[in-house]
């Protein structure tokens, strides 16, 4: 039976360095599961593995989107299925030749619930958007608005819309492209049945105290101000009505950029934003009960649990 390990926990807990050495003491690669840090060129406001940790275990969808392609849960879920059945999906993205035959584990690490719902438990069949529709969209979302058109996906599909964060501009268009594409409310599409996979999940989850997470997050968006984040944000300003860049961090340094906010206003802005993005991981996650929760330094106790979990696996 193979295995793949799943590795969640909300941002600024420490994924990516008990990813790398629970990958390193396990003999296997890693798959990121960050739906930012798969495009180029967002490497501070991502909080990327550095060029050091990308040498000392192989990984997977790290910057190889560029800012203008579209990519969503469902071809993360393609992909990395793709991946570890050894083959190339018509959507593959980077080198997926590597056959998950040649190995027994691998290990899914990130902070994106969708992406790794999908993976795990499967994304319902929903239609493709077509670059007709999806042009269509954006360029009704420039010139009517967001609000405009929330209030056409709650006349469209109010169940969908009873649920929807009506802040998310990605969500409100995704739903209303899928609307117009099949001309069925984009609910009715929502089943969430979990679907059979071909090997063993093994849930591991990391969490700290409130207040020392919400102290390191506070931390790490100082250091990421100090390494160059409006910068970098100040590159990307030709591509800020991409998906991609719809996310904490480009959104409060694009503030600043257009004169809107102090930058010190936006890095507390960028602090609060953040933590709250964390309280939406961990709720969502502690719903999920196949989870085995430990603290980032229990890394032997992980591993234990792993290796006691990998031997049960095994007919």
């Amino acid at each position: 039976m193979k295995n793949l390990i799943v590795l969640v926990g909300p941002t600024g807990v420490g994924k990516t360095d008990v990813a790398i050495t629970l990958a390193k003491a396990l003999g296997c690669e890693i798959i990121n599961a960050d739906s930012r840090q798969i495009y180029r060129d967002m490497v501070i406001g991502t909080a990327a593995p550095t060029e050091a940790q990308l040498r000392e275990v192989r990984h997977y969808f790290v910057g190889t989107l560029s800012l203008n392609d579209y990519y969503s849960a469902a071809r993360f879920e393609s992909d990395v299925l793709s991946l570890l059945n050894g083959k190339n999906s018509a959507n593959a993205v980077g080198d997926c030749a590597r056959e998950f035959s040649s190995r027994d584990t691998m290990l899914l690490s990130g902070g994106s619930m969708l992406y790794i719902d999908a993976v795990t438990k499967g994304i319902d069949d929903i239609p493709t958007v077509s670059d007709e529709v999806r042009t269509w969209m954006r360029q009704r979302l420039q010139d009517e608005g967001l609000e405009r058109l929330t209030e056409e996906l709650r006349l469209l599909d109010p169940d969908y819309y009873a649920i929807a964060d009506r802040k998310n501009t990605q969500r409100i268009i995704h739903a209303l492209e899928i609307c117009h594409q099949s001309g069925r409310p984009y609910s009715s599409f929502r089943t969430q049945a979990s679907k059979p996979r071909p090997f063993n999940i093994i849930k591991i989850g990391l969490r700290r105290e409130r207040q020392e997470l919400f102290e390191r997050i506070n931390r790490r968006v100082e250091l990421m101000i100090e390494a160059g984040l409006l910068d970098e944000a100040r590159r990307l300003l030709p591509y800020r009505d991409s998906n991609a860049l719809n996310t904490v961090g480009y959104k409060e340094m694009f503030k600043v950029l257009d004169g809107e906010w102090a930058l010190p206003f936006a890095v507390e802005r960028l602090k609060k934003n953040t933590r709250v993005y964390a309280k939406k991981q961990m709720t969502w996650w502690m719903r999920d009960n196949e989870i085995q929760w430990f603290q980032p330094e229990e890394t032997d106790k992980i591993l234990t649990f792993i290796r006691q979990n990998l031997a049960e696996s095994q007919p």
